[in-house]
């Protein structure tokens, strides 16, 4: 097995030209049955096998610096710097992140894990090599869908001034674009990066422009002339217009044809960008067929590329897509924006219903926003659906745009609180503290699948923002009975008892109610409130609860600071109300990847860690 020979990093430049097209075969063998065992990301992965390949036979690692963009498309870089052995323990707590971390090797010089970074963080390396006088190659490889982030075009602005070599890798697996490139491109880039046509354009360039008033102007017709012509051929002309070579396309495929093209554009003096064109899950029939579905897979039977593990109940994304799809057919008002996230946040359906109140406004959630906040002052509902911590990036349009007019956007917030194996990057666990920092918005999270429906429906006719938080994963169908209507700021008592009152949000009411039974097996009594609402908190709830209970313990899937938690402690300082209040959230930390339910216990949420908790501080009348 050619693989095994890979101990460390650079051992692939050791192999025969033979043995690396048996290597780039063994590479998909081995992902395709690890990821069908452990999940992870696939069809991305399976797409650059020889583009990954070729940039390490280019580069030497760890002194030269690959920077990967979002690095879910890491794992054959992974395999090549000596890793191959930690991939059972792929994603899984304590093992091997499914994105480059500093932290796991040398060779990854940069943590990665949300989109469009990669030409930012390489342009810093780039401009430090030439401070420091140093001498290394940067690459940052970025795909196409991330290209579409306006952080992305900020650094493309800002690269042209780098004077140096700097490498950006375009990992482009969006096959229509191959059909605008065309031939005379691919002759051009190769004829144009020509050490001879370089020069002898430089030349004629500088001669011309030594001659008296009209060498200017000849040369500037010239120019425009030549761009005129490119533009009808060549889509890389953005790039070049901008201040950077653009070289290619070439296909993904083609790990020769990559490697002279990097090798060329190592020998340009400033920003370089090497176009790639690659195929998402290419050796995998299944992933190649359905690429959405094995971005992020979980484990899945090889043969059939169905998941080992099919889901028998909704999770809360499907709930929310089937409420969307409702009231698109109640109100032709109503309009659905994601950022690149079609199918992950359960809009599939909207799309495909109301094609013309549906967007897609690629992987931008601050244009997401802002152009939200547009639609609703013209008198629309919009709806922008988004992962938790993807929102994070739109901080400033959700304060400025939205909440300082006050418009009724509603921010349907997924994947709120702990997801798991992605890690850090993707834990959704800010929300509640970022939120509710900012005047005007309104912040609830359901209990269960009913209130989910229930509270989306309340969300659209809302006057003023709102945001709806809810959890990845199976859709809790418990406590049906408790189905109070919604009021604004208004919390549900689902058990009146004594002593404890359980102050649960959003996915904690679950929790809270495991709590409360062991609480009665112990012969303690307990009252059980479902708040709703983190903003605006119910202070009428809150003064009961402190009057008739001598412990309040709130419970949130959130960070402590500046959660629900601390508001209500807050609330009681501020009021003089002593009661003995014990905050359930999440440490002030990064959460790193694992099984949920292992990350529940180690940041102290469980109902176990939350029971002894109470039991430490609880000390009746």
């Amino acid at each position: 097995m050619i693989l095994e020979k890979i101990k460390k990093e650079n051992d692939i430049k050791e192999l025969s030209e033979e043995e690396l097209e048996i290597l780039a075969d063994e590479i998909r063998e081995f992902l395709i049955q690890k990821i069908s065992v452990t999940g992870g990301h696939l069809a991305s992965n399976l797409g650059v096998v020889e583009l990954t390949m070729a940039l390490h036979l280019f580069l030497d690692l760890p002194k030269d610096k690959l920077i990967w963009d979002v690095g879910h498309q890491s794992y054959t870089h992974k395999l090549l710097t000596g890793r191959r052995e930690n991939f059972d323990t792929l994603r899984k707590y304590g093992g091997m992140s499914g994105f480059p971390k500093r932290k796991e090797s040398d060779c990854d010089c940069f943590d990665t894990g949300h989109s469009s970074t990669s030409i930012s963080a390489g342009l810093g390396y780039a401009h430090a090599r030439e401070i420091a006088g140093e001498d290394y190659k940067v690459v940052s490889v970025i795909g196409d869908g991330a290209l579409t982030g306006g952080m992305a075009f900020e650094a493309l602005n800002n690269a042209a001034q780098l004077k140096s070599n700097f490498i950006i890798v375009l990992n482009d697996n969006n096959m229509s674009i191959s059909e605008n490139v065309g031939g005379l491109s691919t002759y051009l880039s190769g004829f144009r990066t020509a050490d001879a046509y370089l020069d002898l354009k430089m030349g004629v360039m500088n001669s011309l422009n030594k001659i008296p008033v009209y060498g200017n102007k000849m040369v500037e017709r010239i120019r425009k002339t030549k761009s005129g012509i490119k533009q009808l051929f060549i889509p890389g002309m953005l790039f070049e217009e901008m201040g950077i070579i653009y070289l290619g396309p070439v296909d993904g495929s083609d790990m020769k044809g990559i490697l002279r093209l990097l090798k060329e554009a190592s020998n340009i003096e400033g920003p370089v960008m090497v176009h790639v064109l690659t195929h998402k899950g290419a050796g995998y029939l299944p992933a190649e067929r359905h690429p959405a579905r094995f971005h992020g897979t979980e484990p899945f039977d090889i043969e059939t590329g169905l998941p080992s593990k099919p889901r028998v109940k909704a999770n809360y994304t499907d709930i929310f897509s089937t409420v969307m799809r409702k009231l698109g057919d109640r109100d032709e008002k109503v309009v659905a924006i994601t950022a690149a996230m079609t199918d992950g946040t359960g809009l599939k359906r909207f799309h495909n219903m109301f094609p013309g109140r549906f967007f897609d406004v690629g992987i931008a959630e601050e244009h997401a926003v802002t152009f939200a906040a547009g639609l609703a002052a013209a008198g629309l509902k919009p709806i922008f659906a988004v992962y938790s911590s993807f929102l994070q990036r739109a901080y400033d349009q959700i304060l400025h745009d939205v909440c300082i007019q006050n418009l009724p956007v509603v921010f349907a917030i997924d994947r709120a609180g702990l997801v798991g194996s992605d890690g850090e990057t993707h834990q959704g666990i800010f929300d509640i503290s970022y939120l509710s920092a900012i005047p005007n918005m309104t912040i609830m999270a359901p209990k269960n699948k009913w209130e989910l429906s229930d509270m989306i429906k309340y969300a659209v006719d809302f006057p003023t923002p709102i945001a709806v938080r809810y959890p990845r994963g199976e859709a809790y169908d418990g406590l049906k009975e408790y189905r109070q209507p919604i009021s604004v700021g208004k919390s549900e008592w689902i058990y009146r008892e004594s002593e404890i009152a359980l102050v649960a949000l959003g996915s904690m009411v679950k929790t809270a109610e495991k709590v409360h039974a062991a609480l009665r097996e112990e012969g303690i009594p307990a009252s059980l409130i479902n708040s709703r609402f983190a903003k605006p908190l119910d202070t009428q709830m809150l003064m009961e609860a402190a009057s008739k209970h001598t412990l309040v313990v709130t419970m949130e899937e959130n960070v402590i600071n500046g959660g629900f938690g601390e508001h209500i402690t807050r609330f009681y300082n501020e009021q003089g109300i002593y009661v003995n209040v014990l905050n359930i959230a999440i440490p002030d930390e990064y959460v790193e990847h694992g099984n949920v339910d292992i990350l529940y216990h180690e940041v102290g949420i469980d109902a176990d860690t939350i029971l002894k908790r109470i039991k430490e501080v609880y000390h009746p009348l």
